[in-house]
C-alpha cells in the first residue's frame, strides 16, 4: 500500500494500532512507516510535539466522519491497514480534498492547543497578535498561536508534496485550505471577574474556533469544490503539471476553495478497486428527500424496516435538594436500513 502511503503518509500515524499510545509511550521515528526523509528529520528534531501532531490527524478523521455520517461515502477506515482509508485516496477527487484539508487542519489546531495548555517547552502561547484593549476588557489568559500550529502542519504534512505532478499540486492546495479555516476564524475568548459573576473586569485572549465549526466549514468548501484541469509544462527542471479551473465562466478557486481533477465513485456498491464500501445496511432515512434518505443513500435499491427496542430513562424528577430520580421505560423505534 505504499502508493497510498505516498499520497498522505501521516494519516498512518492516527489509527494505527502501534500509535495508539503515542503520547505516553517514546516515539521511535524511524520505526514510523511511510515517513520521507524531511519528515523524519522533522520527527527527531520536533519529537516532542510529536503526539500532537498524532491526534490532531486522529480529530481530523473523527470529524470527517461526523461530517459524512449520513453520505454514501462515510469516511469508513480500515483499522489493520495503514492506509486506513484503503483506495479512496488514491484518486484526485473531491473526498480526497476533504480528507486533505481536515486532517491538516486537525494537526495545526491540535499543535496549536498543545502549545497554549503549556505541554510543550518549543511554544506557548501568542504575543504577537494583541493590540490595544478594547474597552470594557483587557488582555489577560493564553492567547492561542496557531501561526505556529500552522507551521508545523505546513511543514510536516507538505513534506511529501514536492513532486512536479498534479496530485501533488492539489494536495498542498487543500492542505493550505485547511489551515486557513484556522487562522481566518480567530476569535476573542474573554472572561468575567468580579463579585457574584459580574463583570467588572473582563480579561480576552485569542482563541480558535471550535474543531466542529471548522469541519462545517469545510464541508460547505466540499459540497462547492471547483473542478480542474491538469496542465503540463516544460520548464528547465522538466515537465510540471499545474492545475487551471475546468470552467472559466465559474468563479476561479481561492486559497481557501477545495479543488480536485477527477470525478468520485458513487460508492453504491462494493468495489475493492475505488475503496467503496457501498451501503448495504446502513441506516437510513425514511423521511428525509436529502442524501442521508432511504431513496438516496439506498441508491434506489429500496429498505428494510425492523423494530427495536430500547431502554431510556424517563419521567424524570428533580428532588429539592439536589438529586434527579428517572424510571426506565422501553420504547419502540423503527430502523430503517438499506436493501
Amino acid at each position: 500500500m505504499a502508493h497510498v502511503l505516498e499520497g498522505f503518509p501521516f494519516l498512518s500515524l492516527a489509527l494505527g494500532p502501534q500509535y495508539s499510545s503515542l503520547g505516553s509511550q517514546p516515539i521511535l521515528c524511524g520505526s514510523i512507516p511511510g515517513l520521507v526523509p524531511k519528515q523524519l528529520r522533522f520527527c527527531r528534531n520536533y519529537i516532542e510535539i510529536m503526539p500532537s501532531v498524532a491526534e490532531g490527524v486522529k480529530l481530523g478523521i473523527q470529524e470527517c466522519q461526523h461530517q459524512f455520517r449520513g453520505r454514501r461515502w462515510n469516511c469508513t477506515t480500515i483499522n489493520d491497514n495503514l492506509a486506513i482509508f484503503g483506495p479512496v485516496l488514491d484518486k484526485a477527487t473531491r473526498e480526497s480534498a476533504f480528507v486533505h484539508a481536515i486532517a491538516s487542519a486537525g494537526v495545526a489546531f491540535a499543535v496549536t492547543r498543545s502549545c497554549a495548555e503549556g505541554t510543550s517547552t518549543m511554544c506557548g502561547c501568542d504575543s504577537h497578535h494583541k493590540g490595544p484593549p478594547g474597552e470594557g476588557w483587557k488582555w489577560g489568559g493564553c492567547s492561542e498561536d496557531a501561526e505556529f500550529g500552522v507551521l508545523v502542519s505546513r511543514e510536516f504534512a507538505d513534506a511529501r508534496e514536492n513532486r512536479p505532478d498534479a496530485r501533488s499540486a492539489m494536495n498542498r492546495h487543500n492542505n493550505e485550505a485547511g489551515r486557513m479555516t484556522i487562522l481566518e476564524n480567530m476569535h476573542l475568548r474573554c472572561k468575567c471577574h468580579g463579585l457574584s459573576g459580574s463583570c467588572e473586569v473582563k480579561t480576552c485572549w485569542w482563541a480558535q474556533p471550535d474543531f466542529r465549526l471548522l469541519g462545517d466549514y469545510l464541508k460547505d468548501k466540499y459540497d462547492s469544490a471547483s473542478e480542474m484541469v491538469v496542465e503540463k509544462h516544460r520548464e528547465s527542471r522538466g515537465w510540471v503539471e499545474t492545475l487551471r479551473a475546468k470552467y472559466a465562466f465559474f468563479k476561479h478557486p481561492t486559497e481557501r476553495d477545495l479543488v480536485y481533477y477527477e470525478g468520485s465513485p458513487n460508492f453504491c456498491e462494493p468495489n475493492p478497486e475505488t475503496g467503496s464500501f457501498g451501503t448495504r445496511d446502513r441506516n437510513c432515512n425514511v423521511s428525509s428527500h436529502g442524501i442521508e434518505g432511504c431513496d438516496l443513500l439506498c441508491c434506489g435499491r429500496g429498505h428494510n424496516t425492523r423494530t427495536e427496542k430500547r431502554k431510556e430513562k424517563c419521567h424524570c424528577i428533580f428532588h429539592w435538594c439536589c438529586y434527579v430520580s428517572c424510571q426506565e421505560c422501553v420504547r419502540v423505534y423503527d430502523v430503517h436500513t438499506c436493501k
